[in-house]
């Protein structure tokens, strides 16, 4: 059994950010990762920085063999980057299946070597999954992919099925529309998006089918099978061939195969391990940050939970997830959809007094000049002290301007500060202005 101050299980954007900071503290710092293609984790790898280079390939109107290159080409570079960091930093590099034995002790496993690692201080960082609905044939049908797979693909599908209208599942869509495919979206539900502005997220639906993308709302699927080199969906007892089939029908905590049977460590009913305000789990000295905990699924709520554990380990910080303040979000669909903060059906759910306001972008000089006139903004504030409550920027840039605005709710500013703030001209940052202007 090797010994060592800290081991992290996982290379994701928490852990592999505490294994660095502390191995240059002087700590003796392990970090054990299952996969080499997921060094530096999810984010880098499948997930933030990989789907996005695609979607500004598609902007520039490059080919799919293009476009899958160049995300290649950006992955490969930060993979390698996240790996020669880490080792810069001083710390060991493990490369296996990890599992619990003890509460303190892992088993790290690569064929059949298996070593044991102990530390004084655990983290768990192991991320989330695709949840695999229990349609028939789902999981076992050749062309079906989750968003991980879909990536991978070295031909462009000329029929693409996308099962679930959430961020993933969009924005997948967006991408292989643009690139030529016949898209077609599956949602369970009577609406997309239900969790937005109902009429931005009509908005975005109907933007989607101008560029001519399908919807099939209220959608039951009731099987998946093999249809000689294509995929076959049932729907209410009728048949709908496609080349491929994408499930983006969101994503599970990773902990099944850790072993946390053999601990005291508490997995609540979603499969999330059970933290308290600093991240810990029912045992002393063993964490787990990142999607793993249950929290937000963005690699940036992943970095916060690394401030909170480095300053609960080194006692330089009182910060904890109580004290984490309000987190943006960004969908990037064309326009992207950004929002902070509550929308209006949630203000009036909490009881708030509240003014609503609504600014079309094709209100907006910019948008003119930008030749883009698609989206809103959307601003919800307190009636009685003036702070904003919560805000949607569904339009070009929204997804840096919610930044603004997320700092503004955090820092109790006024609503009335953007009303008379003075920005540059023409931007799409000047409609706060008027958006704000009751």
């Amino acid at each position: 059994m090797k010994q060592y101050d800290v081991l992290v299980i996982g290379f994701g954007k928490a852990g592999k950010t505490l294994a660095g900071k502390l191995a240059a503290t002087g700590k003796s710092v392990a970090l054990v990762e299952e996969n080499p293609a997921m060094f530096g984790g999810t984010c880098i790898n499948i997930g933030c920085i990989p789907t996005k280079s695609l979607l500004v390939a598609a902007e520039k109107n490059w080919s799919f063999e293009q476009a899958m290159a160049q995300k290649d080409t950006v992955v490969t570079r930060l993979r390698n980057k996240n790996e020669a960091v880490l080792a810069g930093a001083g710390a060991v590099l493990y490369q296996g299946h990890a599992r619990f034995v003890e509460d303190k002790v892992i088993a790290v496993s690569a064929g059949l070597e298996e070593i044991l690692l102990t530390a004084e201080t655990i983290v768990i960082n192991t991320g989330a999954k695709s949840r695999v609905l229990p349609i028939p044939g789902l999981a076992q049908t050749k062309g079906v992919y989750d968003s991980t797979g879909i990536q991978t693909l070295t031909e462009r599908p000329n029929r693409l099925a996308v099962i679930g209208a959430g961020p993933i599942g969009l924005e997948f869509a967006s991408f292989y529309n643009k690139m030529g495919s016949q898209v077609t979206i599956f949602e369970a539900g009577s609406a997309i998006l239900p969790s937005e502005e109902e009429t931005v997220a009509q908005l975005a639906q109907s933007y989607m089918e101008e560029t001519g993308i399908s919807f099939v709302l209220d959608a039951t699927i009731e099987a998946v099978r093999q249809h000689d080199q294509a995929v076959a969906l049932e729907l209410a007892g009728q048949e709908q061939i496609f080349d491929a089939v994408l499930y983006a029908t969101g994503r599970v905590p990773n902990t099944d195969q850790l072993g946390l049977e053999k601990t005291a460590i508490e997995v609540l009913d979603n499969g999330a391990i059970k933290v308290d305000d600093y991240c810990q789990t029912t045992v002393a000295g063993v964490y787990a940050v990142g999607d793993v905990n249950g929290g937000p699924q963005f690699t940036y709520t992943s970095l916060d939970d690394f401030r909170i554990v480095f300053g609960h380990l080194t006692g330089n910080g009182t910060y904890s997830l109580k004290k984490r303040k309000s987190i943006p979000r960004t969908i990037f669909i064309e326009p992207a959809l950004s929002r902070v903060g509550l929308t209006e059906k949630e203000a009036q759910a909490g009881g708030y007094d509240y003014i609503a306001n609504e600014l079309p972008v094709a209100n907006m000089p910019r948008a003119h000049v930008n030749n883009d006139l698609k989206g809103l903004f959307k601003v919800i504030v307190d009636k009685e002290s003036k702070e904003i409550l919560g805000a949607t920027l569904f339009g070009h840039n929204s997804e840096e301007l919610i930044n603004l605005i997320k700092m503004a709710i955090d820092n109790h500013i006024p609503y009335t500060y953007f009303a008379t703030q003075i920005f540059t001209h023409p931007t799409m940052a000047e409609n706060l202005n008027d958006v704000f202007n009751f």
